[in-house]
């Protein structure tokens, strides 16, 4: 299984050399620029996607990715600094400085469980793997709930439930309107795995299931 953590980091040396590929220096100054508008363009916003999809909410990452491209300026020079931001993100990540304590216990019991997922779809079991993956990501929606202060039981004591907490979530926002769908479609293929509607799914869509809980983990820690 690799590790979210390595898989952040090559997806942003991928985009990193991509980059370099698309710049050359001009002037005496040696300052790097990129080849024509339409390059720098599409870079920026590749690397601002990049900022948005794999740091998390309220880091200084994001926070300095925004007000880069609020200010804006020339095309080539605001690409620029974001591609300053995400080599930081890539080296944090590298060192392991993107966790806490209690974030890597959390993800290390939680990883566990979805290799456990892998090893049932591996051997055929379709159904228990969505039903075990879908629980994990259940049990880590309200973790991320308490960890942004929002209430996890209603005003009688009752347990929320689960796409409530998703689009809470949501309004913070912990993450996007985007994201919440995504959410919103894996707990449905969870309920689908328990409540035995096994015809509506496939052993792709678990693969996925399990890949996708995997990455919206290490996106939104808890």
């Amino acid at each position: 299984m690799l590790d979210p953590a390595v898989s952040v980091i090559r997806q942003l040396d991928t985009l990193l050399i991509d980059v370099e590929e698309h710049l050359e220096p001009q002037g005496t100054s040696g300052t790097l620029w990129y080849r024509g508008p339409d390059d720098a363009r599409v870079i920026r916003t590749r690397l601002l996607a990049a900022v948005h999809r794999l740091s998390p909410v309220g880091s200084a990452y994001r926070e300095s990715a925004e007000a880069v491209d609020e200010r804006g300026g020339i095309e080539g020079y605001v690409a620029g600094q974001l591609a300053g931001i995400v080599r930081a993100l890539r080296d944090d990540f590298a060192a392991g400085y993107m966790r806490t304590v209690e974030e890597l216990v959390h993800a290390d019991l939680f990883a566990d469980f979805l290799e456990m997922a892998d090893e049932l779809l591996d051997k055929g079991y379709k159904d228990p793997a969505a039903v075990l993956a879908g629980s994990v990501l259940e049990e880590h929606l309200r973790k991320l709930a308490v960890r942004s202060s929002l209430d996890i039981e209603t005003s009688d004591g009752k347990h929320k439930k689960t796409d409530t907490i998703n689009a809470d979530l949501a309004k913070v926002p912990v993450y996007n309107k985007t994201e919440q769908k995504a959410v919103t479609a894996w707990l449905g293929l969870r309920n689908d795995a328990a409540h035995g509607d096994y015809g509506k799914y496939d052993k792709g869509h678990v693969e996925a299931l399990i890949r996708d809980v995997r990455a919206f983990m290490m996106r939104h820690p808890a």
